[in-house]
């Protein structure tokens, strides 16, 4: 009797070939706008602090500095996620 064997396939999904331009255009604004904002908000954070102590507002102050902190963890988030997303995810095959 002959062996019968399960053979196993990988699918790999792929976008439509003209696709890629469009994708890199959208990741390019994205990319634009969220350095945008990283800078907005850094120097929003700075102008909290720089207010909070100029006019005696200790809560704004401290407001400032702790809006400096999140936004540098979220810049660090920013580079160090993608990272590990696409680590996690391989490179998108199913088998």
């Amino acid at each position: 009797m002959s062996g019968v064997g399960l053979v196993v396939l990988e699918v790999c999904p792929k976008a439509p070939a003209e696709a890629q331009r469009y994708v890199d255009q959208i990741t390019g604004y994205v990319l634009w706008g969220v350095g945008v904002l990283f800078v907005v908000a850094v120097v929003v954070a700075v102008g909290a602090v720089v207010a909070g102590r100029l006019f005696s507002m200790p809560h704004a102050s401290k407001a400032g500095v702790v809006s400096v902190v999140v936004v540098f963890l979220a810049a660090v988030a920013y580079l160090v996620l993608p990272g590990m997303l696409a680590a996690i995810l391989g490179s998108g095959c199913i088998r």
